[in-house]
């Protein structure tokens, strides 16, 4: 891991002198993508394995070049690797050379990446040194695109307990730089001797994911390609598109997905005076509960649609989808009747980049049509009371989760035992509470006894932040159900 950070401490460097040129930090680290799958493709084909990247527009092509003809022959690669539909195409779709200095472009392909023999470092490279550099920005910027980024340590957790099989189709409908797309495929071939027939669906067909933004499902495509998963001239797995905006019609045995934590769903719209406005939209589908703007109760719901009969599904969630009242509430009381909604992992603070961040796991299976609900009892693990995780002092571990996976009996829930941590609560015991709630806590809380346990105010003011939010969306959510309640009274009385 050591040489991992030597990787990213060269690159950020680098990355200062382009800024100093004019050039930002996402259009730099965009570069990067390209041309270290680039350098990375080519070193696994000189390893003997197939190859991704056609002749005339690989690495190589790049070496024999400087100066203007380098730049040339650049941009024509970018523009014919990035015109085709397929996973190759995903990788350069739209792809630029933003890099207008023909000598700095030339010094960061024969120097900085060239020099570097990428895939042989300790550490899995693969991924690695671009999520470094994403996650060292994410540190010192405070925001951008890493702040939500998915622990490894909980994706790790999270493929344990559900433990993927090589005959399955896996969804992530928010599918990142593809973590739980690689994690799964990890534990399937640590854990099964793959035949033919699996190592061919594992090549096509296992993964299915959506990403909204462009940059981060370039980097999903080439870490699927560089860890053999698909091939570079299939139909991309990777729809780069909202994946609320319908039913795709595709259905799947497994999601795994950690949804994006902003508040609303929104669109951009151009008003009268030319300027560009974000305003919240309810999305409304006929295979939803609830019409709403809340975006994570969108992707619950968006989940449960994903998932087959007898599917099943882990979903990264904020606090706001276990307690919210209006359309959270009736989100939860439908999920509970429909699917059996049998496990939450409440996480710990300080273990995402945006500061007071509360979240949790959802585990749930899908059930067929039911008179009677199908969730028994919600066994709750408690990992946030008393724990305390920082991103750099103190990260969060595999070793964190040990526990809360042994508690869960991967493959053996029946036999499942109460203790400090993980409690037990039946269905008439959750929708007796109020709105349904799922907000359940019950280990004493040292903090509240003892000011010198409290959080950094920085934490207690985000998530005051974060309460009020909550609550101000559920105060929009009731004014719009009353608008126009006032003139139907008027018109009856007239």
């Amino acid at each position: 891991m050591s040489d991992t950070k030597a990787i990213v401490d060269k690159l950020w460097n680098y990355c200062n002198i382009l800024r100093d040129d004019g050039l930002s930090y996402g259009d730099y680290v965009e570069q990067l993508t390209y041309l270290l799958f680039l350098k990375m493709a080519e070193e696994q084909r000189q390893l003997g394995f197939e190859r991704i990247v056609p002749e005339g527009y690989d690495w190589p092509s790049l070496l024999g070049l400087k100066g203007e003809a380098l730049e040339a022959h650049y941009i024509a690669l970018l523009n014919h690797l990035g015109g085709n539909g397929d996973l190759l195409g995903v990788v350069f779709r739209k792809a630029q050379n933003r890099i207008q200095d023909p000598a700095k472009l030339e010094r960061l392909i024969k120097d900085l990446i060239g020099n570097e023999q990428w895939m042989t470092l300790g550490a899995d490279v693969k991924g690695d040194a671009y999520e470094g550099l994403l996650e060292k920005n994410a540190a010192d910027t405070k925001s951008g695109a890493g702040q939500y980024f998915t622990p490894r340590a909980l994706i790790s957790a999270m493929v344990d307990v559900m433990q993927p099989g090589p005959d399955m189709r896996i969804c992530d409908p928010a599918c990142g730089t593809g973590g739980f797309f690689l994690a799964a495929f990890d534990y399937i071939l640590r854990h099964y001797n793959l035949d033919p027939d699996q190592k061919r669906h594992a090549r096509s067909g296992l993964f299915t994911g959506w990403e909204i933004v462009d940059n981060t499902a370039r980097l999903c495509a080439m870490n699927l390609l560089l860890h053999g998963i698909e091939s570079p001239d299939s139909d991309s797995p990777i729809h780069v598109d909202d994946a609320l905006r319908a039913d795709p019609g595709e259905r799947f045995d497994m999601v795994l997905t950690n949804p994006p934590f902003g508040k609303k769903s929104s669109v951009q719209i151009v008003n009268a005076e030319g300027k560009a406005e974000r305003q919240s939209l309810t999305v409304v589908r006929d295979d939803f509960w609830a019409s709403t703007s809340n975006k994570q109760l969108n992707f619950v719901q968006h989940v449960k649609t994903l998932l087959k009969v007898g599917g099943t599904a882990a979903v990264v969630v904020p606090d706001n989808v276990l307690f919210e009242g209006g359309a959270g509430e009736t989100v939860r009381r439908r999920l509970l009747h429909e699917c059996d909604v049998h496990t939450l992992l409440r996480l710990p603070t300080g273990i995402f980049y945006a500061q007071g961040v509360k979240a949790n796991v959802l585990f749930f299976d899908r059930k067929p049509g039911s008179d009677t609900p199908w969730t028994k009892e919600l066994w709750i693990y408690d990992l946030r009371t008393n724990k305390h995780f920082t991103l750099k002092a103190n990260p969060l571990s595999r070793a964190d989760l040990d526990d809360f996976v042994a508690c869960y009996r991967p493959g053996q829930r029946a036999q499942r035992e109460e203790t400090e941590r993980f409690r037990r609560f039946t269905y008439d015991e959750l929708v007796a509470r109020d709105k349904a709630s799922l907000d359940i806590f019950w280990i004493r809380d040292e903090s509240l006894e003892d000011t010198d346990n409290l959080p950094p105010p920085g934490v207690i003011a985000a998530e005051i932040v974060e309460d009020l939010e909550a609550a101000l969306a559920e105060f929009s959510e009731l004014a719009e159900s009353l608008q126009g309640i006032g003139g139907e009274v008027e018109d009856a009385a007239g």
